[in-house]
C-alpha cells in the first residue's frame, strides 16, 4: 500500500495527484502514515529530507502515532538523511511494542537502508542498499531488499547506512565536478569530449561520472545530459545531501574542503535556476561546457 507525502515541510496531508496515479493502477492507498501502519506488516519509507522522515514517523497521524503500539514488525527507511535522524527514529521505534504477537517475529526491527544507483537502477531493480541496524534485522529484511536491488552492503549499527550514503554522495558530487571540469578544460584546449571519454574510460580517470553518467551532451544516450539534464538526480537534492555531509562532518570536528567547495557550487547552480536539473548539469551551467558535435 502507498502513502505519498507532499513536498512541503509538513507532510500531514498526502499528495493527491500521486495517490490517484497509484490508485488508478490498482495499488491500494491510504490517507495518512498511521492509517497505513494499521494495515501493514512491513513499512518502507523513502522521503526527501530529515524533516519529512521525522514528521512521517513521529508527526500527527504518523507511523508511531498510536500510543506506542504498532502493527508492522519491520521498518525500513531508505531516505537519505543524517545519521542522527536515523538513530533517533531507530530508538523511537524500539521503544514501541507490537500490537499483536506474530509467530515469526520476536521483536520490532528497524533499518536505515538508503540506496545508490539513481533512477536507472530503480527502474531496473538493480539498486545498491547501504544498510544500518541490528544484523538480525538486516538478515530478516534481505529477501525484501533483494526484490528491489541487486547488492546489499551491511554497514553496522543504526545510522551507519545513512552515514555511508552521505559519504558516497559527497564522493559522487566531487567526482562529477572533477570530470566536468576536465571535459570543459579539454574543450577549451581543443580536445573533443568523446576523445577524452575514451581516454578516461580505459585509464586512471575512469569513474561512474565518465563511463556511466557522462555529463557532456552528445556522448552517451539514456542519461540526463542527453535530454537537457531532465529526469535525473536533481541539483537541489545533491545540495541537500552535501549539506547533510558537511553538517555531519562538523559534528565530529572533521574538515572536508572538497565537500565544502562542492556544496557551494551546487548552491550556486540552484540559485541560478538549475535546482531541478540533474546534478551533472554542472558541466554546462557552471563550467559552460559545450555539446559534443
Amino acid at each position: 500500500m502507498i502513502y505519498h507525502p507532499t513536498n512541503t515541510e509538513s507532510v500531514t496531508f498526502s499528495n493527491e495527484s500521486a495517490m490517484k496515479k497509484f490508485s488508478d493502477d490498482g495499488i491500494p492507498t491510504k490517507q495518512s502514515p498511521l492509517e497505513l501502519s494499521k494495515s501493514s506488516d512491513v513499512i518502507i519509507t523513502m522521503l526527501p529530507s530529515s524533516a519529512h522522515v521525522l514528521d512521517v514517523y513521529n508527526g500527527r497521524n504518523g507511523l508511531l502515532g498510536d500510543g506506542g503500539r504498532v502493527g508492522p514488525w519491520l521498518y525500513i527507511d531508505s531516505s537519505t538523511v543524517d545519521p542522527q535522524t536515523s538513530r533517533k527514529i531507530s530508538m523511537d521505534i524500539l521503544r514501541c511494542n507490537l500490537k499483536e504477537k506474530k509467530g515469526y517475529v520476536k521483536k520490532l526491527m528497524i533499518l536505515d537502508a538508503p540506496v545508490s544507483g539513481g533512477v536507472p537502477a530503480a527502474e531496473a531493480g538493480t539498486l545498491t542498499f547501504m544498510v544500518g541496524g541490528l544484523e538480525e534485522a538486516y538478515l530478516a529484511a534481505k529477501p525484501i531488499l533483494l526484490a528491489m536491488g541487486k547488492k546489499l552492503i551491511y554497514c553496522g549499527g543504526a545510522g551507519n547506512g545513512s552515514a555511508a550514503k552521505i559519504c558516497n554522495n559527497m564522493a559522487m558530487a566531487i567526482s562529477m565536478l572533477g570530470v566536468s571540469e576536465a571535459f570543459a578544460l579539454g574543450q577549451n584546449l581543443g580536445i573533443k569530449a568523446s576523445t577524452l571519454s575514451n581516454i578516461f574510460n580505459c585509464s586512471s580517470a575512469r569513474c561512474w561520472s565518465s563511463d556511466t553518467y557522462n555529463p557532456v551532451p552528445g556522448i552517451m544516450a539514456g542519461v540526463p545530459s542527453s535530454r537537457n539534464y531532465d529526469g535525473g538526480f536533481t541539483s537541489k537534492l545533491m545540495a541537500k545531501d552535501l549539506d547533510l555531509a558537511m553538517a555531519s562532518a562538523s559534528g565530529v570536528g572533521f574538515k572536508c574542503p572538497m565537500g565544502s567547495e562542492a556544496l557551494e557550487i551546487y548552491r550556486k547552480l540552484c540559485d541560478g535556476g538549475c535546482e531541478f536539473k540533474d546534478f551533472s548539469c554542472a558541466f554546462r551551467h557552471y563550467y559552460t561546457g559545450r555539446d559534443e558535435e
